[in-house]
């Protein structure tokens, strides 16, 4: 076998594990420095003996699509909602209370809970709901059902 005979082969390839190697060190010391280049001011706070930021109640009242009602992770009955809402407003004045229902409960329930939760007393509700995905912009079947008409 002469030299002549034998072909060389060029590896056209690209070898990744080199590069992999460095995005992985690189990685590593981003991880370390990243907390270390947050610095705040070191300032001494003077002391107080009242607090002026006062923590608020929140509570979560959930229907579920079979119409089971909870307080935050509790099992409650429709009949015992308002004097447990009760309770809660006696023991912490400035209750929040953040309503989860289902899509498919009867708004006629949903009511039924809002109202139930305005003869307790509790001033301060929010509706939970999720937020639109780009996806269901203008897919809903309202907007379909009104397009159709005109």
């Amino acid at each position: 076998m002469t030299f002549e005979s034998r072909q060389r082969r060029f590896m056209a390839e690209i070898n990744v594990i080199p590069l992999v190697d460095v995005v992985l060190v690189l990685l590593v010391i981003f991880m370390v420095t990243a907390p270390m280049l947050y610095r705040g001011m070191d300032i001494n706070l003077p002391k107080s003996a009242t607090n002026t930021i006062k923590p608020e109640m929140r509570a979560v009242l959930s229907i579920e699509k079979d119409q089971r009602l909870y307080l935050d992770k509790d099992p409650i009955g429709i009949a015992q909602l308002e004097q447990k809402l009760k309770i809660l407003k006696h023991e912490h004045a400035d209750v929040s209370l953040y309503l989860r229902a289902d899509r498919d409960v009867p708004y006629g329930i949903v009511v039924q809970v809002m109202d139930g939760v305005k003869k307790a007393g509790i001033e301060k509700i929010g509706m939970v709901t999720e937020p639109v995905g780009p996806e269901r912009i203008g897919g809903s079947s309202i907007a379909r059902k009104s397009s159709r008409k005109s």
